[in-house]
């Protein structure tokens, strides 16, 4: 048994559009619903959701129903919640708030074995099928998608010497962050933030890496696509299921007399 091609890093590597769902519901049940719905990608968020190692492992489980390649982002750039990630076999991480260069470095070699990194090594886990994946340990470093997420200006003004560290294979701006460290906290559509990431977005793409955020409006979202950047979240389950029952409700309520 071989290991299976990462399509979505293969995408992005070649600037290849990639449409995602952010996955907030703490829910295999939700995951599953979704999945065949058809995205590139889904981002498992374990920052902001009370998401833990077991339900991201039956997420994982029930996106196997589709086709999308399921991004997990751990609450923190933290080794020990990394390993027991990608033993789990997730194809790929989003590294939260990386602040520098050397942040970054932590996050790639979290994600490699020795000696080029500090993963420690299971021979039988799920991610290499309990031992039956015969080229995993030869090929799980090239088919393991690494992202990091710059959220402070400071961030921004390392965009170009965290792009050209070998084994970033992207780079994610975080809008609602970004916004907050410029003074307009809750306002993450705000003029100067986009100046801002696509200055920075410039940079990365400059230095030969691609570049993706999250943005709720469906339109933005496109026009971000149609710009350049390459893995885009388009929307999240959470809102889709609230912003879903506001509407229904209000519908109902309006048209009766």
């Amino acid at each position: 048994m071989k290991l299976a091609e990462n399509t979505f890093k293969r995408a992005i590597a070649s600037d290849k559009p990639q449409v995602g769902l952010w996955i907030s519901l703490c829910s295999n049940y939700a995951a599953e619903a979704v999945a065949p719905a058809g995205f590139d990608w889904v981002l498992l968020d374990m920052e902001h959701s009370p998401n833990e190692i077991p339900v991201v492992l039956s997420q994982l489980q029930a996106m196997q129903q589709g086709s999308s390649v399921a991004i997990v982002r751990p609450p923190w750039n933290e080794p020990v919640i990394v390993k027991r990630l990608l033993d789990l076999g997730a194809p790929g991480l989003l590294f939260p708030m990386v602040q520098s260069v050397q942040e970054a470095k932590q996050a790639v070699a979290a994600t490699r074995y020795p000696p080029r990194g500090i993963r420690g090594v299971s021979v039988g886990q799920r991610g290499n099928k309990f031992g039956r994946v015969s080229d995993y340990f030869e090929r799980v470093e090239e088919e393991t998608a690494v992202l990091v997420q710059l959220e402070t200006r400071h961030a921004l003004t390392q965009a170009r010497e965290i792009a050209e560290l070998d084994g970033v294979d992207g780079v994610f701006f975080g809008p609602a962050d970004i916004a907050a460290d410029f003074g307009y906290l809750g306002q993450p559509a705000h003029p100067e933030v986009w100046d801002a990431i696509r200055q920075a977005a410039d940079v990365v793409r400059a230095a030969g890496k691609p570049v993706g955020t999250l943005m709720s409006d469906a339109q933005k979202a496109i026009e971000l696509l149609n710009e350049g950047f390459a893995f885009v979240a388009c929307g999240s389950d959470l809102n889709l299921l609230a912003r879903g029952a506001d509407n229904l409700l209000a519908t109902v309520k309006d048209g009766v007399k």
